[in-house]
């Protein structure tokens, strides 16, 4: 079932103030006391709203499918927990979750078990929760509806504003505090270190040769100037951009070699890059990265799962952002609403171990081989371009929808350019596959 705009913000408050009362009473039942245990002020856990509202948007055809819905929970909301949990402690600098002692963990911010738990509540909320809550938001007057959510919606935004500002004051007041014991301990070294100088400055007088190996030791405490050392943000980039180029080529190859036709499988307007395959390589990279020496058969298996978790996905998002269908698997067995098959799964987890274990680490020795400010400038260049590329795609294809879904609609200068530059030839052209949604 689809539902608007204005039954998803519900759902979101809904489920946001339903996860806040099961985490109050969970804790109180363990301290035998009341803690808030959101990041607000006001009754709201707005994590739990989100995962409702993603279950709704991306799972909400799998109603039908028990297991599969459970599934497609469970990843998802390991995906929502992850990333919450990494953006809260690089910008707060504070772990609000931290699982690292238990047993089946990831990285400290996912507890494997507790994805069951997520699974259920999946299907809880798409089998029950959305059903009813529609219904119920359906007996208040629309007027009335829109007001009361607006109001909340707002307090929402504010509470959200001033618990940041209070953790960034506390962040502050804590550095302070850092600082002075800092000056503290500076004027305990700084003693010791004249003495030191004192020493360094007669052992050179007396050998002169020593300092060359001093300016050298020093250099090399400096550590090398190496570009995109580890699986950092720069290297990622890089890696996006490799892996969609190369994933563009091979799946041209493919359709050559199976179809016996040249046909382009590129995701943008301007160059052959196939986004899907760049974010999948990112995907694989930063989440199996640590994991990159276990055995083959662990990465099999982990490519297979997330592949297949990720691919869905991005069917489901272009369908609703875009409109349209860029593949359907129907016709192939073992498929799942024709957005993903258990065949193209399996070419996942081959794709994982050989990216790790093969493609990965040569590629990583390239990219390191880089001057650091060619390094610099080219990751800030292939950034730009390829948000550019991407932004200008998704216009594109938002315009070439709305010419065949919405002719008479009115025209403007942004339209009136993309329909030159972008025109129906171009479109079918560059997304030979892409099918229209009535």
């Amino acid at each position: 079932m689809i539902y608007s705009l204005y039954e998803l913000s519900w759902f979101f408050l809904i489920y946001s103030f339903l996860g806040w009362c099961a985490g109050v009473v969970f804790i109180a039942l363990r301290r035998h006391t009341f803690v808030n245990t959101g990041f607000l002020t006001l009754p709201f856990c707005p994590i739990y709203g989100t995962a409702g509202v993603l279950f709704t948007l991306f799972l909400g055809e799998l109603s039908g499918q028990v297991f599969f819905l459970f599934l497609g929970g469970a990843l998802l909301s390991a995906f929502l927990i992850f990333l919450t949990g990494w953006l809260l402690e690089r910008f707060l600098h504070r772990k609000w979750w931290d699982f690292s002692h238990r047993r089946f963990q990831f990285q400290g911010h996912v507890s494997i078990p507790l994805l069951a738990l997520w699974g259920v509540l999946a299907v809880v909320c798409v089998r029950v929760g959305d059903p009813l809550f529609a219904r119920l938001l359906a007996l208040i007057l629309l007027p009335v509806g829109r007001a009361v959510l607006l109001a909340v919606l707002g307090a929402l935004v504010l509470d959200s504003f001033l618990s940041l500002v209070t953790m960034l004051q506390l962040r502050v007041q804590v550095r302070r505090l850092l600082e002075l014991q800092e000056d503290f301990r500076n004027i305990s070294d700084n003693f010791g270190n004249a003495i030191t100088r004192h020493i360094q400055r007669r052992v050179l007088r007396a050998y002169p040769n020593l300092e060359g190996g001093t300016a050298a030791q020093k250099e090399e405490d400096a550590g090398p100037r190496v570009f995109a050392r580890g699986c950092c943000f720069s290297k990622l980039v890089w890696l996006f951009v490799i892996a969609a180029f190369l994933g563009d080529v091979i799946e041209t190859f493919f359709c050559r070699y199976t179809m016996g036709v040249w046909m382009s499988r590129s995701s943008v307007v301007w160059g052959p890059f196939s986004v899907v395959w760049g974010l999948g390589a990112v995907m694989l990279t930063a989440l199996l990265y640590r994991y990159k020496d276990r055995r083959d058969g662990a990465i099999f298996f982990a490519g297979t799962v997330l592949g297949g978790a990720y691919e869905y996905a991005c069917s489901v998002f272009t369908e609703l952002v875009f409109g349209t269908i860029f593949w359907d698997y129907s016709h192939l067995p073992f498929n799942l609403g024709g957005r993903i098959n258990l065949l193209y799964c399996f070419f996942w987890g081959i794709a994982a171990v050989v990216w790790l274990k093969l493609i990965y680490p040569r590629l990583s020795g390239l990219i390191e081989r880089i001057p650091v400010r060619v390094g610099r400038i080219g990751t800030w260049a292939l950034l730009l371009f390829m948000v550019c590329n991407m932004a200008v795609s998704s216009l594109a294809l938002a315009r070439y929808t709305q010419r065949h879904t919405d002719p008479a609609a009115p025209q403007n200068a942004v339209t009136t350019l993309l329909d030159r530059h972008f025109p129906d030839e171009r479109m079918e052209r560059v997304y030979p596959n892409a099918k229209l949604v009535d």
